[in-house]
């Protein structure tokens, strides 16, 4: 059986240097998977909240120019970290500039096709590969939909010892085993005596991309908004998953053909915010900030203007806070000068 070009290379590798942490096959499937397709839409493997209404990035915008207001109106830099294809940053600009904020627009992303369609969208953005070439004059308002849940995680499974979960290559097949043991205090007190078979999912990946991001805020002023699925951790529950075509499939075969995820903790995140000197808000359900926001005169208001579509704005307005409402959550971080951000408690 001939391989794709990834999983050859995976294969590979794994074949001379022995089996590889799930966080390295992780970031190797998901990095090839979104350079080389728009996965987005009814065509595509998933859809994202933007996708499904103007009235998410609308909202997102209002979120962030009620923000800027509040805090004295600095000179800021709109930043979206994954941006898919523009939408959510198309629509957010859109009202944004209703309510007179009209920062320049930075997307931070690596996909040469996602960019051509964030292009098509916002044309004049400034494209970065990383969050270490964001401007560093002036305040920054970091949207992050969708960007944490991708990023690898780490696998640790409760056996006799805790041990790191490895993805090894038999043939032509990809399966996780058991690797070696790890020390105790790598993992948290109230979970180091979980039964056999329990599975803690950490990602320090996520938690770097936090504090550099943290660290910027605090020092330089403005706010990061992570919106994303996931749960207040840590918790034990193995949540790796990959989808292909609207689908569940399984995470170890094609890798780079599926999308990889995994639960965003946001406890974690937040904690690892507050250490980078930045103030924490929530986590809060994204139907609750939605909300809050006002999605509900948002609907009415479309209504009036198009009556026609008033069927599918009901049907919007219960995917987004009903539907993906209680799963999905939004982590607010801010510079401690900053304002209290809209929508947190």
């Amino acid at each position: 059986m001939t391989l794709p070009p990834l999983a050859d290379r995976l294969a590979r590798a794994i074949t001379m240097a022995g089996p590889m942490p799930v966080s390295q096959f992780m970031a190797a499937a998901n990095a090839h998977y979104y350079a080389t397709r728009d996965p987005l839409g009814t065509a595509g493997d998933f859809i994202t909240s933007p996708e499904i209404s103007q009235m998410f990035g609308e909202l997102i915008g209002l979120w962030c120019a009620d923000l800027w207001d509040r805090a004295g109106r600095p000179d800021t830099a709109w930043v979206e970290l994954g941006p898919g294809r523009g939408t959510l940053a198309a629509d957010a600009r859109r009202a944004m500039a209703k309510a007179g904020f009209t920062p320049a627009v930075h997307l931070v992303e690596t996909s040469p096709i996602l960019r051509q369609a964030q292009g098509e969208r916002v044309a004049d953005a400034t494209w970065h590969d990383s969050v270490h070439t964001l401007p560093q004059d002036s305040a920054l308002i970091v949207v992050a939909n969708e960007f944490f849940d991708a990023l690898p995680i780490r696998q640790l499974v409760r056996g006799a010892q805790w041990r790191e979960r490895l993805v090894a290559c038999q043939d032509t097949l990809f399966l996780p085993i058991a690797g070696p043991p790890i020390p105790d205090d790598v993992i948290p007190t109230p979970l180091r005596d979980a039964p056999a078979g329990a599975v803690l999912e950490v990602s320090p990946a996520s938690v770097a991309a936090m504090r550099t991001l943290a660290d910027r805020v605090a020092k330089q002023g403005g706010a990061c908004l992570v919106v994303d699925y996931g749960h207040e951790g840590p918790r034990l529950g193995e949540t790796l998953q990959a989808v292909r075509g609207h689908a569940f499939a399984n995470p170890f075969e094609t890798p780079g053909e599926v999308d990889l995820s995994a639960h965003v903790d946001f406890t974690t995140l937040a904690a690892a915010a507050q250490a980078s000197g930045a103030v924490a808000w929530g986590p809060v359900e994204q139907g609750a900030l939605l909300t809050a926001l006002g999605i509900d005169a948002r609907v009415a208001a479309l209504f009036k203007a198009a009556p026609e579509r008033g069927e599918q704005l009901a049907q919007d307005r219960e995917r987004l806070v009903a539907g993906m409402g209680t799963l999905f959550k939004a982590l607010a971080v801010t510079a401690p000068a900053w304002p209290h951000p809209a929508g947190f408690a």
